[in-house]
């Protein structure tokens, strides 16, 4: 394997390493064309890193790697250069990026400032219960959400999230022993919710679902749906503990898409106990609907039991199934979602996904907003998760977010 470990002495000889207070790439300026409470960001300096990628010659992967080389956050992480030239070359002119901030927990890098917890809540109907008690979360997710057990919870806890600024939240749940939360309580105060708060966007975990469960989601007045696909029968088995099959997965979102619903289908990279086993079957399931868009998370192994523990998937393969992703699914949407692991694995998963030319990271490593700039993609950084921000109804014709807590980062 081709691989150059990322720092400083790489390009000792052209550039030195700047100090924190130096590393800044862009600055704040006014935009007539901005509405109110609105941030546009430029460049400090003429991009000159995209004509230098622009002439890479025989060796696209590793001028690449030089330009992660001057990015002080990204010292030290491995990345395959004849990945990163294959990428380059596959891609070719890469479009802008979002980067996405929901806040489900705080966020701040060196880049990005502070994100709180109030603007986009995640909300458990079950609380931290879940039936299936699936390897790879154990309910520990869950109890970290607001739990919001009766529909008169549910009222009471949206009223308090929106008289605090939230815009929105996702709305889960455990499942019981058929991989099904139990939403049919709930549709008629979500429909509440909706009508008195039409502007409050509702992304809802739909876990399995007939044509008729589907119906009644759309019903609700919900904006997103979204479901797990998974691929190999061994992990719905062993991993979830569920009696369901494959099949039932892509009936799922078969269902979905039938519906005038937005539908984000998940893939979780590893999720066989760090393993790629069925990634690449949902992603030929993906293939043969069409979804709103779709957001790739990989495992993350610090809620496994002991006695079943989950290894880190390893970088190079999960930059691969980015490229394999971009490539089977060039027209729709393709987003890195917030669950990966944490450390260097997320900051090369990270600058894999932004080489592979995916549309969109939540929760961005440190140094990914310049390195965008570095690659020549107009980043935009909207607090909201990615699920419900994906399209073009955020951003007005000129590009440029229209919606206060949005910033534009043009390269």
């Amino acid at each position: 394997m081709d691989s150059l470990k990322l720092a400083y002495p790489v390009c000792c000889q052209s550039q030195t390493p700047r100090r924190a207070d130096e590393r800044s790439v862009i600055r704040r300026t006014s935009d007539p064309n901005l509405a109110e409470g609105a941030s546009l960001f430029r460049p400090t300096k003429a991009n000159t890193d995209l004509d230098t990628l622009n002439d890479f010659g025989s060796k696209p992967g590793r001028y690449c790697l030089k330009l992660v080389a001057g990015i002080e956050p990204l010292e030290g992480i491995v990345l395959d250069a004849a990945l990163v030239g294959e990428m380059r070359r596959a891609v070719g002119t890469m479009n802008g990026i979002d980067f996405y901030t929901p806040s489900f927990k705080s966020y701040a890098t060196s880049e990005i400032s502070s994100c709180g917890k109030s603007a986009w809540p995640a909300v458990s109907i079950t609380g931290p219960d879940c039936k299936l008690q699936c390897d790879h979360c154990k309910g520990r997710i869950l109890a970290s959400m607001i739990p919001a057990r009766t529909p008169e919870d549910l009222w009471r806890v949206a009223n308090q999230q929106i008289e605090h600024g939230a815009r929105g939240m996702l709305l889960t749940g455990g499942s019981n022993h058929r991989n099904e939360v139990e939403y049919d309580p709930y549709y008629s105060t979500i429909r509440r919710i909706k009508d008195v708060f039409p502007e409050f966007g509702i992304a809802l975990h739909t876990a399995l679902v007939n044509g008729d469960g589907a119906r009644r989601m759309e019903e609700s007045g919900i904006d997103t749906a979204m479901m797990d696909v998974i691929g190999a029968q061994e992990t719905v088995t062993q991993v979830y503990h569920l009696k369901r099959s494959v099949d039932d997965f892509e009936r799922t979102l078969e269902n979905l898409v039938a519906t005038r619903l937005k539908v984000v289908p998940h893939i979780v990279l590893g999720l066989h106990y760090g393993r790629f086993l069925g990634e690449r079957v949902a992603l030929e399931i993906l293939r043969r609907h069409t979804p709103s868009a779709v957001v790739l998370v990989v495992a993350m192994p610090f809620y496994a039991p002991a006695h079943r523990p989950f290894g880190v998937p390893d970088s190079l393969e999960v930059g691969r199934f980015f490229l394999d992703a971009r490539q089977a699914l060039p027209d729709i949407p393709l987003l890195l979602g917030c669950a990966r692991p944490a450390g260097q694995a997320k900051a090369e998963i990270d600058a894999y996904a932004l080489m592979a030319g995916l549309n969109g990271i939540a929760h961005p490593a440190d140094g990914m907003v310049e390195l965008a700039a570095r690659l020549g993609r107009k980043a935009r950084i909207v607090s909201a998760c990615c699920s419900m921000a994906v399209g073009g109804e955020m951003v007005t014709e000129s590009g440029l977010w229209a919606k206060s807590g949005a910033l534009s980062i043009p390269a």
